[in-house]
């Protein structure tokens, strides 16, 4: 699905959620754990469920791949499942060096139908380039998280001076310094276009939202935490939204484990369809 698709999916649907399947097969509903494939019964009906509501589904690999053969199994099925209408991202977070890098991209753009997948960047250009080479496919690749330990680096003061060797810049001689992630964004957004990246920016800094269009004021960006995590989809939709709206708002947990019992997917559909409600006021203008 390339931007243009996807931008004319967000204005028809009026609305820019993700539903991630994050499906931990130990909370799945006591009534599906007999069945033959329990994780891909659940995600069917997710799915059946929610995709009046959504533009988008985001499957987190780690999830299936814990299982082993079973669980791969399961994600491939559910992945056919989902139909071409919503972006297919897998959330995967591969990135090395080039030849293996390669590898990656070609088990989640050939061998598996993903339209996108998510991307660690601290290995560098090379280890993003082959997922970039694909034609109508999205490199999603971390720019801000908004997990605990994101600070460690991402907020790090670094130099803004590249110099022609490649040895580290001393900070001393006067060199304006930017936060890490601002230079991973910048960076990053070099290397290819807002047709094939987007970037991930977590909703619990929402605050950094406006800084961050400024930079890269044109891509997609995929903005996990809203719900469970505490995110507010109003600061996200205010200070991320561009002309193109560009923004995908993912939701996993507050909609598929909604609730726990029979009713699962009658609740996922009502708490989907109230994320597309207040998305679509948001929209109102575009």
């Amino acid at each position: 699905m390339n931007r243009s698709q996807l931008v004319a999916q967000i204005k028809t649907k009026q609305n820019y959620l993700c539903v991630g399947l994050d499906t931990d097969i130990t909370k799945l509903p006591k009534h599906l754990k007999d069945s033959a494939d329990p994780v891909f019964e659940f995600n069917k009906a997710i799915i059946d469920a929610t995709k009046d509501h959504c533009v988008s589904y985001k499957i987190n690999t780690a999830f299936y791949e814990s299982q082993g053969l079973k669980g791969w199994e399961s994600m491939e099925k559910t992945l056919h499942y989902i139909s071409d209408t919503h972006l297919k991202i897998a959330d995967a977070k591969r990135g090395d060096i080039g030849n293996t890098s390669a590898q990656y991209a070609k088990t989640f753009f050939e061998v598996l139908p993903f339209d996108a997948v998510t991307i660690a960047p601290y290995m560098g250009e090379d280890s993003v380039r082959p997922f970039l080479e694909y034609e109508n496919k999205w490199s999603i690749v971390l720019g801000l998280t908004s997990n605990a330990g994101g600070n460690d680096f991402q907020q790090l003061l670094v130099s803004n001076a590249y110099p022609e060797s490649n040895m580290i810049p001393n900070l001393t001689q006067g060199n304006t310094e930017k936060r890490l992630y601002e230079k991973v964004l910048e960076k990053v957004a070099s290397w290819g276009t807002p047709e094939n990246l987007m970037f991930v920016v977590g909703a619990t800094r929402a605050s950094d939202l406006e800084h961050i269009r400024t930079i890269i004021p044109d891509h997609f960006l995929l903005v996990p935490g809203v719900g469970a995590q505490g995110g507010s989809l109003e600061e996200v939709s205010k200070y991320g939204m561009n002309k193109d709206c560009g923004l995908l708002v993912n939701a996993s947990r507050a909609v598929i484990f909604a609730s726990s019992d029979t009713d699962f997917a009658q609740k996922a559909t009502e708490v989907s369809a109230g994320y597309a409600t207040e998305m679509k006021q948001y929209l109102q203008g575009l």
